[in-house]
């Protein structure tokens, strides 16, 4: 049997002002959520403080830094070793017309040249970085973007700042150099 609130909830009624009488008895009322005790939250931010405050500038740290939760999924190492990375140098970096993110790199590879297209025109001007070396993805499958193949990808890190950075080695190595 339907009572009289269940109608009162039914999609017709959205938007009527009038649907109780004066005097109407309502349900009793129930709590939402459970009550979070004070001693539960103090648990819970002493958690947090030994978690992201490992390290003070009076006291040196005594455990080791919980490292930041990953949004990705986690992959089997044949999974990984599937990834082919080189080394590379940049030839020639251009805007790519209508796309203001988007860069045309020429990279030299060491035994061939390949044309990248990368997300960081916002981040870098073309000719500061025409010579810089750069570790590629060279095994990805081509993606077209704005019209250009694009045979590989640059890896960069983001710093907590949102800044990009190129990932190189600390010495020069050739282009085409193996990367494990």
């Amino acid at each position: 049997m339907m009572k009289v609130v269940d109608r009162m909830l039914d999609w017709e009624n959205a938007g009527k002002i009038n649907l109780l009488n004066k005097g109407y008895p309502l349900r009793a009322p129930q709590l939402l959520f459970r009550k979070i005790e004070d001693t539960e939250v103090a648990t819970q931010m002493e958690k947090l403080r030994k978690g992201i405050m490992s390290t003070t500038p009076e006291t040196p740290a005594q455990t080791e830094p919980t490292p930041a939760p990953s949004n990705k999924a986690e992959i089997q190492f044949d999974d990984f070793a599937k990834v082919e990375l080189k080394t590379g140098r940049i030839l020639t970096a251009e805007k790519v017309e209508k796309a203001d993110k988007l860069l045309k790199l020429q990279v030299d590879l060491g035994t061939e040249t390949r044309t990248i297209v990368s997300g960081i025109a916002q981040h870098f001007d073309p000719a500061a970085i025409v010579g810089k070396q750069v570790t590629v993805v060279t095994n990805l499958a081509p993606r077209k973007m704005r019209g250009i193949e694009s045979n590989g990808m640059i890896l960069m890190a983001t710093d907590a700042a949102g800044k990009l950075h190129f990932l190189q080695t600390d010495d020069t190595v050739e282009p085409g150099s193996l990367i494990s």
